[in-house]
């Protein structure tokens, strides 16, 4: 090999080395925070250490074949409350998940998932080592983490591109068809409205794929042109929130609306805050249609 090559070739390798961290990082940042105030009378540097595992599972494993940029990671929290250990090891408590995406050409990142499930029950064991197996789910802990981490993803890339989060709302819910068995609770549609089992449905439902297309224009056509143009970004909301009262009248009954109420009410309010008041009277009348019980809130648009 002449000197030109050999020249060449380590340039090669070290841009490789350089680079391939930033193009193969894994798609979350996620915050892990562990709560066991309730727990009285046990070590808690166990909790210390089941937070640093359940953070370096969902921040460690790569979820799909998609590489991105440390700067693309998708910013996300579980916040795990501790309610009760029935017994040595096992332990029953909620999990309060939150997830948003960058807005483009600004700071501010939008809350795309804001969600609370009370049936987190699971064991584990100090110093355990979290491995999770699509094919077989034997672990109530990582199948749950799992769920939300495709949860998250579907949700994230629907609002990037059309129908976008497609392959993670298909393994989402191919974890909770695995889990119907598991003896936990959250999986199975008769043990509540407003579970893990409700959540996959809602994003799988041909009958809301109206809404996976609002949602897309919302972020993508709405939300990211508003740096550029607010009113032209506002306009572009306001034309897609009636297909947001159309899945509701199929759909009524259906866990994505709360999901968007809890994730978009404040957003909203903030964007039509200096609107004219002919598109705040037509966001105001989807917006109460939908959620006569936030009149309080939403009086805010008649302003």
């Amino acid at each position: 090999m002449n000197t030109n090559m050999k020249i060449v070739y380590v340039c090669f390798l070290l841009t490789s080395i350089l680079v391939a961290p930033f193009l193969s990082a894994q798609e979350l940042n996620c915050r892990v925070t562990v709560n066991s105030d309730k727990i009285q009378g046990t070590n808690k540097q166990r909790f210390t250490e089941m937070q640093k595992t359940i953070t370096e599972f969902m921040n460690n494993r790569r979820w799909s074949e998609y590489s991105m940029n440390n700067s693309e990671r998708i910013e996300c929290s579980f916040y795990i409350t501790i309610n009760e250990m029935p017994q040595e090891n096992q332990f029953k408590a909620e999990l309060q998940i939150q997830a948003a995406r960058p807005v483009y050409n600004t700071s501010y990142l939008s809350t795309t998932f804001n969600f609370r499930d009370q049936a987190l029950e699971f064991f584990f064991n100090d110093y355990d080592v979290l491995e999770f197996n699509e094919a077989t789910l034997s672990n109530n802990l990582t199948a749950v983490l799992a769920f939300y981490a495709y949860i998250i993803l579907g949700i994230d890339f629907d609002s990037f591109s059309l129908y976008g989060g497609t392959p993670f709302f298909d393994a989402a819910m191919s974890l909770v068809n695995q889990a119907q068995s598991f003896a936990e609770s959250g999986w199975r549609s008769f043990d509540s409205s407003n579970n893990r089992h409700a959540v996959a449905t809602a994003y799988t439902d041909e009958r809301l794929k109206g809404f996976r297309q609002m949602w897309y224009t919302y972020h993508r056509l709405g939300l990211d042109d508003m740096s550029a143009n607010v009113e032209r970004g506002r306009a572009k909301i306001t034309a897609t929130l009636p297909a947001l009262k159309e899945a509701y009248d199929a759909r009524p009954i259906s866990v994505i609306f709360p999901l968007f109420s809890n994730a978009k009410i404040d957003e909203i309010l903030n964007i039509y805050s200096k609107a004219t008041p002919e598109e705040k009277e037509t966001v105001y009348k989807i917006m109460q249609g939908i959620y006569p019980t936030l009149s309080n809130r939403l009086d805010a648009l008649k302003r």
